[in-house]
């Protein structure tokens, strides 16, 4: 995982590339986006079943300080949440970025959703990207998938060419 560094709702800077536990990190498309408040309120609803596993979930946007921060006041998310994800770390990351295009949204660029599964030598385990508001991955199957990684010593597969 590249060194990505967003800073976080709660204080810190979150560094992607430290990350060497298993950790779920959902990139959300920010605050306008209607679809991912009930994703990542889901994510929350799943810490407890996730840390049963031993893996944590975390959340970054491109969004500004307060706009991530009225997110995790109103949806009461539990778990780490990063904030003003640049469009070079986008880029970096691999993530599909969309500009604004209506006034409800962020007025800037935004990464499209994305979901790495850090594993435990801090390696991308899974990952997942959309150029769409409107896909993701289901975080049931998700759970299951990586419970059967971890349970069996699944290798990471599909490396990029």
């Amino acid at each position: 995982m590249p060194s990505v560094q967003v800073p976080l709702v709660d204080g810190g800077v979150l560094d992607l590339g430290e990350l060497n536990d298993w950790t779920i990190v959902v990139v959300y498309r920010g605050r306008h986006c209607a679809r991912c408040k009930p994703y990542l309120s889901k994510l929350n609803t799943m810490l407890a079943d996730l840390s049963a596993i031993g893996v944590a979930g975390l959340a970054i946007s491109a969004d500004p300080q307060d706009r991530a921060e009225a997110d995790v006041a109103e949806f009461k998310w539990q778990f780490p949440v990063g904030y003003d994800l640049s469009f070079g770390q986008m880029r970096q990351l691999g993530l599909f970025v969309s500009d604004s295009i209506k006034p409800a949204e962020t007025g800037r660029p935004f990464a499209e959703p994305g979901l790495f599964v850090i594993n435990g030598d801090g390696l991308v385990q899974i990952v997942e990207m959309s150029n769409s508001a409107s896909v993701r991955p289901d975080l049931d199957l998700l759970l299951d998938g990586i419970r059967s990684i971890k349970e069996k010593g699944i290798p990471i597969r599909g490396l990029a060419a």
